[in-house]
């Protein structure tokens, strides 16, 4: 069995993936993290992560950047793994996640769904077969996300850049300019409304036609397998840094 422990056990996605761990019969829901307590749990929620009597197995934190430093922290006095789900880190707090990884297994992605690692799989075949075209991607979700864009978004376009050998920049705002695109230019649009879980598209402009690919969530459930799979799989690995291309080529 496999003792979990949730940051963020209090956020939707936090509540999702308690939920799925209490329901699968390899893993028992050891506690929860989050910033309150609202009371409301069946297993203990701690706001000070110090006072943590349990010893989980694996820690699976689905909160904000400033409370995932916290947890890795403890992960490392603790010598626990961690799946980071969280989004919206800089590129400073990204090398810093790398860093923890000396001391203890972590996993990071910035989407647990397979199909997603699809999706990238794909870019990286035919990015360098479109390099002449402008390249643009729409990233879409509901009104409550807080970041932009989406740390998806970001890592679709980190792909396209390592498969055309980069030198590629990100485009994030185009009002504060008066000028045509630049050809190693990555178009990125945020639109954030109603309750939508997650679109991203890519899309690929070439002077006579247009050529785009387009991954739907419908469910936060896929983000949470995903997470609950992670754990799974990096409970009893060496020190170091996985991600979801790890666990497919071991399933």
């Amino acid at each position: 069995m496999i003792d979990v422990m949730v940051n963020g056990c209090n956020g939707k996605m936090g509540q999702i993936v308690c939920d799925l761990v209490d329901k699968n019969p390899n893993m028992i829901l050891k506690c929860g993290a989050d910033k309150v307590d609202t009371g409301y749990f069946t297993y203990p929620v701690y706001t000070d992560l110090d006072k943590i009597s349990e010893k989980p197995n694996v820690i699976i934190d689905f909160s904000i950047p400033v409370a995932t430093f916290g947890v890795l922290e403890y992960a490392k006095k603790n010598n626990v793994p961690v799946v980071i789900a969280t989004t919206g880190f800089t590129g400073e707090e990204e090398k810093k996640i790398v860093e923890y990884s000396n001391y203890i297994p972590v996993f990071k992605s910035a989407n647990m769904s397979f199909s997603i690692n699809m999706f990238q799989h794909i870019l990286k075949e035919i990015a360098p077969k479109l390099k002449d075209t402008d390249i643009e991607i729409i990233e879409t979700h509901h009104n409550r996300k807080i970041d932009g864009p989406s740390g998806t978004a970001q890592m679709l376009a980190d792909t396209i850049n390592e498969a055309l050998g980069g030198g590629y920049v990100c485009e994030y705002d185009r009002h504060s300019k008066h000028e045509k695109r630049a050809k190693n230019e990555i178009g990125m649009t945020s639109i954030r409304g109603g309750n939508i879980v997650g679109e991203h598209t890519v899309k690929f402009f070439g002077d006579s036609e247009t050529f785009e690919i387009t991954h739907t969530s419908y469910s936060r459930n896929v983000f949470a397998e995903g997470a609950i799979k992670a754990a799974e799989f990096i409970v009893g690995k060496k020190n170091g840094f996985y991600n979801m291309d790890d666990l497919v080529s071991e399933n």
